[in-house]
């Protein structure tokens, strides 16, 4: 039987204050937090509540809402959401009425991309002019799109109708889930709280056997947003949906496109998932657009995602060098670190160690690992790799919140590669991919190359079932949810924390992907980056550098002679200059002027690579 919603609250935050890694109480300072995070939660682009709202509220429980939910309270919960049901419902009224009138495209009217940042509107007044703006946009971006659905006044109006009726109906139980969701992340961004349903998934995730696409979703500003790709899923395979782009519309083979902005996410899931075998179409505004009304159309063909598809795979790739001798590089791609935890069967490290094996035997002049879709997995596996490439030594620190920190060491002092050694990395390598590679940095054993940074996550979570510690008796069931929570903090044997600063490239290259706006930083409450002491370790050689700057000043000469790194700087220029302005033109002439650039600049790059003839590598693919 499920624990009233009370004890549940309850259990919630007595977990966070003698659980969390920070150790924090549930004071005025966490319930200031608590209460902006529930609001934006609701109202994720400042659009819904004014700065008037917000001011009550905050009068009303900004100081006592974490202490309330001790006592059991759930009486803000409720009354925030009853008004922004409200909010909501006059909202969507007059967008109604807007979408009545005619709307000039002729301005030279812009208005904010993203509102995450901004202020809430001061009152009313200001409110209805940002709505002005925004729906004239939404209008826009429908009727530039290479892919109508249906008239974009109608495709509005029913997008507002379904947002009003998603409102009123989330029932208790999913206000609670947010309300709670909420109180977790004001602690930190990977603290949260799972309901029962979020639970069911959870498992199924862990557990793989998902058909789909393999993409992990989440809701932002009314679009289902890619959060993150299954290695080897059919979308990371096919390769055209990017991690940060925002599906607008599903259709189902060749069946018409169905819009699914303010859409719930589990709705969207369901109409993503299906049948093996059978194909969905999705219809997404690239990450990297400057117009969000540039559309990819991608057509996917569902299937089983298992385990097989994240291992290890080996390339064999032969250049030649500058005298025109043929030279093998072996390319290793590690889309995880995966590990069979009932059957210990599969493991990274073992897959690794045959294909190292196979690679050697061809005599590789160098090896590249490539971690650049790694989001993380295994820690022990994660340990037991770097340990292939070192004779011995700590590898990782971890802090829990008392201060104790434990050493983790090379569980084994063989060493399968002593060659020269690459690890590539990018804004998407994440937690265990940024210990393998702080390691090898710091022992001066490999050359980080890639995006500035990796993605910044040092810390650890555990997740504890409610239900054992809301009943006297601890019953084990689910029904009560669990709290997922923040308990200890990654260090590099050097000191530094990952988390926060991630790991810094020694060679930049330029990439699309490489934007603070992806990674730890962008995330609200993110906890802070500090140093331990270093641990004793010997670095791989005393002799030599790995000749770093040498390396640096070669790249960026090869860098500014290569007409296709020309082509990413100038989209990055772009893209930086689209993000920091952060506003789009409201005249439709200079929307499709910038979109016929756009188009032309692809156009001339194809005809460009057509012309430069180059001679690629070969590339063989090793098997285990």
């Amino acid at each position: 039987m499920a624990s009233s919603k009370e004890t549940v609250a309850m259990s919630v935050g007595r977990l966070l204050e003698e659980g969390h890694y920070t150790r924090q109480k549930l004071n005025e300072e966490v319930s200031n937090k608590f209460l902006q995070t529930y609001l934006e939660l609701l109202d994720f682009s400042h659009l819904f509540f004014t700065q008037k709202d917000v001011d009550e509220l905050s009068a009303k429980y900004g100081s006592s809402m974490a202490g309330d939910v001790l006592l059991g309270t759930l009486k803000p919960a409720y009354e925030v959401y009853a008004l922004y049901t409200k909010r909501v419902d006059d909202r969507v009224a007059k967008v109604k009425e807007l979408l009545r009138q005619p709307i000039d495209f002729k301005s030279n009217a812009t208005v904010e991309l993203s509102r995450q940042k901004s202020p809430w509107p001061k009152d009313e007044a200001e409110a209805d002019q940002l709505w002005r703006g925004r729906i004239a946009n939404e209008l826009l971006q429908e009727h530039l799109s290479e892919h109508p659905i249906e008239p974009a006044p109608q495709l509005v109006t029913r997008r507002y109708d379904r947002l009003a009726r998603n409102v009123h109906e989330q029932d208790k139980d999913e206000q609670i889930k947010l309300f709670l969701d909420a109180l977790a992340q004001a602690y930190d961004p990977h603290s949260e709280y799972l309901s029962k349903a979020d639970m069911k998934n959870f498992s199924i995730n862990m557990g793989l056997s998902l058909v789909g696409i393999g993409a992990m979703l989440r809701s932002e500003d009314g679009y289902a947003k890619i959060e993150s790709l299954v290695p080897g899923g059919p979308a990371q395979v096919d390769g055209r949906v990017k991690v940060g782009d925002r599906i607008t519309a599903v259709a189902q083979g060749p069946a018409e496109f169905v819009d699914v902005r303010e859409m719930r996410l589990d709705k969207v899931v369901e109409m993503i998932r299906g049948k093996k075998g059978t194909h969905v179409r999705l219809l997404v505004i690239p990450s990297d657009a400057t117009d969000p009304s540039r559309r990819k159309n991608v057509e996917l063909v569902r299937d089983e995602i298992k385990l097989k598809d994240q291992e290890a795979r080996a390339d064999i790739i032969i250049k030649k060098d500058e005298n025109g001798d043929p030279i093998k590089l072996g390319w290793l791609t590690l889309p995880s670190f995966y590990a069979d935890m009932d059957k210990h069967q599969k493991s990274t490290t073992r897959d690794v160690l045959a294909l190292l094996k196979r690679l050697k035997k061809e005599n590789i002049a160098g090896l590249v690992v490539d971690l650049r879709k790694n989001g993380g997995g295994s820690l022990e596996e994660a340990l037991s790799l770097t340990g292939l490439f070192l004779k011995s030594g700590p590898i990782v620190q971890t802090k829990d919140y008392n201060g104790y920190i434990r050493i983790s060491s090379d569980p084994d002092s063989g060493i399968a590669y002593t060659g020269p050694l690459v690890v590539l990395t990018s804004r998407q390598s994440a937690s265990a991919s940024e210990i393998f590679a702080a390691a090898l940095q710091d022992y001066g054993r490999a050359v980080i190359v890639g995006d500035k940074n990796t993605f910044g996550k040092g810390t650890v979570q555990t997740i504890l079932p409610i239900g054992r510690f809301a009943s006297l008796l601890g019953s084990h069931n689910d029904e009560d949810g669990a709290l997922k929570l923040t308990i200890q903090k990654f260090y590099r044997v050097a000191g530094g924390s990952t988390q926060l600063h991630g790991v810094a490239s020694d060679i930049v290259l330029p990439s699309l992907s490489d934007l603070p706006e992806f990674g730890e930083g962008a995330l609200k409450n993110a906890l802070p980056y500090d140093e331990v002491a270093k641990a004793k370790y010997t670095k791989w050689s005393d002799s030599h550098s790995l000749f770093v700057d040498q390396l640096r000043r070669r790249s960026e000469e090869r860098v500014k002679n290569d007409p296709e790194f020309h082509y990413v700087m100038g989209d990055m220029d772009r893209l930086r200059h689209k993000i920091d302005e952060n506003r789009i033109s409201l005249n439709e002439d200079l929307r499709k002027k910038e979109l016929a650039e756009d188009k032309l600049r692809k156009e001339t790059r194809s005809k460009e690579r057509l012309a430069r003839n180059q001679e690629e590598p070969q590339i063989y693919r090793v098997t285990l």
